[in-house]
């Protein structure tokens, strides 16, 4: 369904139960990120208004889902901890097109934000089906869903905002581009390390 072209290894998941309490850092700033992206779409690009609308909406979710991990930290007897640099998205980042039309820089930021969200649907099933906690793994399966959702979301708009932009072919590149940035990642107990 997620149409990734490198599935994350499931040995991954004993990575991070090694360090569950960096595990949950990190997915926290990724949600808080999350809000900030859909908000800085909307703040580029108000003239949609059934996109702004939507976006504010995932805006919202995502800032209620960093609200629920917050919690999970602190019942653990954690602090949150200070933000983690997300090397993934930042080589991810790299292949959006900037300085061209309006729609083209749109489309790649629907698409880089689509992307990340399949990512993160597929840790999160990971964790959902393979981590030892039974309340992290129901969890998680929570929040797989809601990810999934968030990303037809973002590929919905970038077909529907596309103003002549070939959609498939870009997806399909961005999928290429993706599997070959997360072959270097899965060895960190990070969302997408």
């Amino acid at each position: 369904m997620l149409g990734l072209k490198l599935p994350t290894d499931p040995r991954w998941v004993n990575i991070v139960e090694k360090d569950i309490d960096e595990i949950l850092t990190d997915h926290a700033f990724c949600e808080q990120k999350a809000a900030s992206n859909a908000i800085s779409i909307v703040v580029q690009y108000p003239e949609y208004t059934d996109m702004v609308d939507a976006l504010l909406k995932l805006a919202q979710e995502e800032l209620s889902h960093f609200i629920m991990v917050h919690e999970k930290i602190k019942s653990r007897g954690n602090i949150l901890g200070r933000e983690r640099k997300d090397d993934y998205v930042n080589e991810l980042y790299k292949f959006v097109r900037k300085g061209h039309k309006r729609n083209i820089v749109l489309v790649d930021r629907l698409l880089f934000s689509a992307l990340i969200e399949a990512r993160s649907c597929e840790r999160f099933r990971l964790l959902s089906e393979n981590i030892r906690d039974a309340d992290l793994a129901g969890f998680y399966r929570e929040l797989m869903i809601s990810e999934a959702g968030h990303y037809t979301l973002f590929l919905d708009f970038a077909r529907k905002y596309a103003g002549g932009e070939d959609v498939e072919k870009r997806w399909q590149e961005f999928l290429g581009y993706e599997g070959s940035v997360i072959a270097r990642y899965g060895t960190k107990g990070l969302m997408h390390g």
